[in-house]
């Protein structure tokens, strides 16, 4: 739901996207894109999802550096301190971060998916 409000934002910024789930996805397809928004649920102990998209994710990992990408998530539980570490590890890598990541609590609210359209337009 949250990446489908960040594909709408992007749009209405004159941007072409496409959604992909984490198992369509992978670090071959990076290249192909101007700016990538990633998106996943915390797990567990405030983790990356670790079935599907974190090994995705570890892969794309490499193409970070001064790749143009937007972070959002949902979580049950916690602080969100799993979406901090996570921005860290990207900036860490090189990424240029399109703005500020977006988080809610359980599923998006109106104002959750106000922001995910906002990170999709500043991502175009």
């Amino acid at each position: 739901m949250m990446a489908n409000h960040v594909a709408e934002g992007a749009r209405e910024a004159g941007a072409e996207t496409d959604v992909f789930t984490a198992s369509e996805f992978s670090a071959d397809r990076m290249d192909s894109y101007d700016g990538i928004a990633f998106g996943c649920p915390s797990m567990g102990a405030e983790q990356l999802e670790e079935t599907e998209f974190e090994p995705m994710f570890s892969d794309c990992s490499s193409k970070l550096n001064g790749k143009k990408i937007a972070l959002f998530g949902s979580y049950g539980w916690g602080d969100g301190e799993w979406m901090r570490d996570w921005e860290a590890d990207c900036r860490n890598k090189g990424a240029v971060m399109a703005s500020d990541f977006v988080i809610c609590n359980g599923e998006p609210d109106a104002d959750a998916k106000e922001a995910c359209r906002n990170l999709g337009k500043a991502l175009a």
